[in-house]
Parts: structure tokens; C-alpha cells; sequence
């Protein structure tokens, strides 16, 4: 049996991003520079051919292994680990016309008072300041650049960012099923949300830049 890893040694600028975003978490908290994670996750919409059998006492549910696909979407999703909230949108593609709208309205929603935002996210493409100027007005476009301070995460190091943590509760607890639609899926998904940040549920980070140097210690740099 074999299982499929991304399998690397870190090297210097793997650890520069990884100490980067370390020093992100490692700050107090400040009202006036919170501390965003941010990912998307594809999702794919099905639905059943056939109805499932209900759940029963001593019986689990049975759905048949056939389904209709119906399309896919993307569910874009910020976490600010200084307040505990979670903030979504589930939209139809995943572009940097998308990821310009979703930061317009969150930062117009959320933190139209707040003169810094540090967002921590992977470097996909579309992760750009770039993608403000091409798809919002050069004001806003502007306005979103001084206002966002980007760390990314280093390649193959995804596992740094806590919105990939919250993206995975969310797939464990509320999309691990068939469901047919972008409506259903926005709605499951924003109830979630909603019932999540409720709670006041926050992520207990303990990997530090002292235990990211220990883990890294094979590397052969004399700053080790």
C-alpha cells in the first residue's frame, strides 16, 4: 500500500515564510492590526439519482453509489483569530474577481474602522494585490492595498494557515455528504458559520518559531 505525500525538505526560504507567519501568531492581540487567515476550498455539487434509505436503529443511512453531478463552486473563508469569528461566501468560481469582491465585502462589513489587516494565506495566483486593480476601482484598489498586509504561507506548507483548520472542521461536520446545489450548500455552510462563531469556538495554536527551528535543526545553516 502506498500513500500519497508532499514529501520536502524545508530550505531557507520555506522556513523565512514559515518564521513569517510564526511571528504573525506569536504578536499580542491588537484591535487596530487583527490577524486574518484566509483560503478557499473547491466543493462539488451532487446530488442523488436514487433517495437514500433513512437512518434506523441498528441499520446506518444507505445512499446508492450512483449520483448526478451538478457543477462545483468555491467557498471562500477568512478567520480572525483575534476575535474567534469566521466570515464565508460560496460563490460560483473561484478568480481573482471573486477574491477582490470577497475582501471588498468583508472589509467593508467587518472592518470598515480598522487602518490594518494582516492576512495570512497560501500564494496561489490569485492572492495578489494585483487582483484588486484588475477587478475594483483604482481608489478602492488602493485604499485595500494599504489596508491588507499579506504573509504567505511557504509551498507545501498550507498546514500553517488556520483557515485551512477551519475549512477542514467545516468539511467534517457539515459538508461530508451529497449536496445538490450552491443554495444548499451556502446556506449548510453559513449556519455552520453562524453556530461556530456563536459558540466563541477558537483554534488553540501551540507550534511556535522555537519548535518550528527544533523540527528544522536538520538544516544545515549556521543561523541553527
Amino acid at each position: 500500500m502506498t500513500e500519497e505525500w508532499c514529501i520536502s525538505k524545508p530550505n531557507g526560504d520555506y522556513i523565512a515564510c514559515m518564521e513569517d507567519v510564526l511571528d504573525v501568531y506569536e504578536q499580542p492581540s491588537d484591535p487596530m492590526r487583527p490577524r486574518i487567515c484566509f483560503d478557499e476550498l473547491p466543493c462539488q455539487l451532487l446530488d442523488e439519482i436514487i433517495a437514500p434509505i433513512s437512518m434506523e436503529p441498528g441499520s446506518p443511512r444507505k445512499e446508492d453509489y450512483e449520483y448526478e453531478r451538478c457543477g462545483t463552486c468555491s467557498l471562500l473563508l477568512a478567520y480572525d483569530l483575534d476575535r474567534g469569528m469566521r466570515y464565508l461566501q460560496v460563490r460560483d468560481r473561484r478568480t481573482k474577481a471573486d477574491y477582490a469582491d470577497f475582501w471588498d465585502w468583508l472589509t467593508k462589513t467587518h472592518y470598515a474602522d480598522t487602518p490594518m489587516i494582516q492576512v495570512v494565506q497560501d500564494n496561489l495566483n490569485t492572492h495578489t494585490y494585483g487582483s484588486f486593480y484588475e477587478n475594483l476601482p483604482a481608489q478602492r484598489a488602493h485604499q485595500l492595498k494599504h489596508q491588507l498586509q499579506f504573509h504567505f504561507t511557504p509551498k507545501h506548507g498550507s498546514w500553517l494557515n488556520m483557515a485551512e483548520i477551519e475549512l477542514s472542521v467545516l468539511v467534517r461536520q457539515c459538508l461530508d455528504r451529497r449536496i445538490p446545489s450552491l443554495r444548499v450548500l451556502e446556506q449548510e455552510a453559513l449556519a455552520w458559520q453562524d453556530d461556530r462563531n456563536q459558540a466563541g469556538t477558537q483554534i488553540n495554536w501551540t507550534f511556535t518559531t522555537a519548535k518550528a527551528r527544533e523540527a528544522a535543526s536538520t538544516l544545515r545553516t549556521p543561523e541553527f
